[in-house]
């Protein structure tokens, strides 16, 4: 019977070793998965909350005629030109005049500027006399009276030539400039020229009620269009409405666009990506790479050969990328490409 035990117990320590060594064997042979790796640095991310819309000039004046006469456009002292679409125009610049003598002789300018010459004289006599006592006092505030409704007169009298004169009322770009025959008869009220500066630029949007509390007036926005592939714009939340639209559960904002280099142009449909959340010199990796399994979220780097699962606590994420503010340090390998089949302690040969 002891013979039969001891013979028992070496069969099955050689069972046993031969499994031991079978298992070996086979992790041994375990093939390396071929992955790509990166090291984890700091950098930059921000949360947008976008939305899209049209942006319009900040100032834009349609001008129209106040008196009839004979239309002449001017030159553009820039160009020696005619003034023509697309010229830029500088505040108080005259674009067009009009020509109209019985108007100008109905003003009669030149009367109303001799009248108030004559009250301011006749005014400045009357004083001396009166400091000897041979005018009354009021004859003396007659006379300063006549000389305030002269020069009433005197200036409405110019303001109603500068009607003649179509001015710009603010630097900006001629958008819009009718055609007419110079010296042709054309009517009180009518269009002759539309300016604009868009410089600045204004865009209404608006926003869905999950963003009340994200949104802010003065957050950065990055305004993009699709025939500008290279270049971003920078804007900023201007006014946000407090009310939210039954209808629709949105509520409405403004952005302002700083457009000084006229890269967009006033009724562009642009897309706004406002800055809600940034976090600088945060832990970023690929939003692609991070693995999820119910509550869990972890991603692989690589030891010695071997993958290791790293559980991971994520914050703010954009489009691609995405925040780690725990489960990774500075320096480590993470793995970006063949992670989709690895378990923890795969083997793997890292690839350039």
């Amino acid at each position: 019977m002891k013979i039969n035990k001891t013979i028992l117990l070496i069969a099955a320590a050689t069972f046993a070793l031969t499994a031991c060594n079978k298992k070996k064997q086979e992790g041994s042979s375990e093939l390396a998965s071929p992955v790509s790796v990166t090291e984890v640095r700091k950098s930059s991310i921000s949360k947008y909350n976008s939305t899209s819309g049209t942006a319009v000039s900040d100032a834009e004046v349609e001008l129209k005629t106040e008196i009839a006469g004979k239309y002449k456009l001017q030159r553009n002292p820039r160009t020696g030109a005619p003034y023509k679409l697309g010229d830029q125009v500088a505040a108080g610049e005259v674009i067009i005049r009009l020509e109209n003598q019985e108007y100008e002789n109905d003003i009669a300018i030149e009367s109303k500027k001799l009248s108030l010459e004559t009250a301011e004289h006749e005014e400045t006599n009357l004083r001396a006399i009166r400091e000897k006592g041979g005018v009354t006092l009021r004859e003396l505030k007659n006379a300063e009276v006549a000389i305030t409704n002269a020069k009433y007169s005197y200036e409405n009298a110019k303001l109603n030539l500068e009607k003649m004169k179509i001015k710009a009322p603010f630097a900006g770009v001629i958008v819009n400039l009718p055609h007419y025959t110079s010296s042709v008869q054309i009517a009180s009220g009518t269009s002759v020229v539309s300016i604009m500066n868009y410089s600045k630029m204004v865009m209404e949007i608006n926003l869905p009620e999950s963003a009340i509390n994200e949104v802010k007036t003065g957050q950065d926005v990055f305004i993009t269009h699709y025939t500008l592939p290279n270049d971003t714009i920078r804007a900023t939340v201007s006014e946000l409405s407090p009310a939210i639209s039954a209808e629709t559960r949105t509520f409405k904002g403004k952005l302002l666009i700083d457009n000084d280099k006229m890269k967009l142009r006033p009724g562009m449909f642009v897309k706004a990506d406002i800055v809600v959340k940034k976090a600088e010199n945060a832990i970023v990796i690929p939003k692609e790479i991070v693995m999820s399994n119910r509550n869990r979220k972890y991603v692989y780097v690589a030891e010695k050969g071997f993958a290791k699962t790293r559980d991971i606590r994520t914050g703010i994420e954009d489009n691609d990328n995405i925040e780690v503010l725990h489960g990774l340090k500075p320096e480590e390998q993470l793995i970006i490409r063949g992670y989709e089949t690895l378990r923890d302690n795969s083997k793997i040969k890292i690839q350039k």
